[in-house]
């Protein structure tokens, strides 16, 4: 069952997905539209999930589950981790990589490997006050509050 984000208890779980590039405007339509029906139809043991997703600066897929009434399993993870490996090959994205940093440069969003990001930070091209993106987050509250941080309030800290 798909509910509008809003909705969402502010202790609904979530996982960030990042993309490695920004994902164009068709794309974006198309991997909304299954985004709906893969939570539509996302269930645990065969109880329906109460979930919902968003998508933000056309990089960042986020989905939320509230796990009072059903919690996932296994299996439901299990088939969220295949949905987004199939939205992965369907357009050429990388959503599943843990390794790479993803910080704001103005308006623009960049996306570096963790080696490249000590380098911008050796060379000071990134502070301390860098606006992060906190992919560890686990719940929308945290998300809320915790997701777009400086460096220095993030696991990113620990690289200056």
């Amino acid at each position: 069952m798909i509910l509008s984000f809003s909705e969402m208890p502010l202790d609904s779980r979530i996982w960030v997905y990042q993309s490695d590039k920004k994902i164009q405007e068709q794309e974006l339509l198309e991997i909304t539209t299954k985004l709906i029906e893969f939570l539509k139809n996302w269930t645990a043991h065969g109880d329906d999930l109460k979930s919902s997703f968003e998508i933000k600066y056309d990089r960042f897929l986020i989905i939320a589950l509230n796990e009072k009434s059903t919690k996932a399993s296994g299996c439901s993870i299990d088939a969220c981790v295949h949905f987004i490996q199939k939205i992965e090959k369907d357009y050429s994205l990388n959503l599943l990589d843990k390794m790479n940093v993803a910080f704001k440069q103005g308006d623009y969003i960049s996306y570096k490997s963790i080696v490249e990001f000590k380098t911008l930070i050796k060379n000071k091209s990134v502070s301390k006050n860098t606006i992060v993106f906190n992919n560890l987050v686990v719940d929308i509250e945290d998300y809320n509050n915790n997701w777009e941080v400086p460096a220095s309030k993030s696991w990113h800290s620990r690289f200056f």
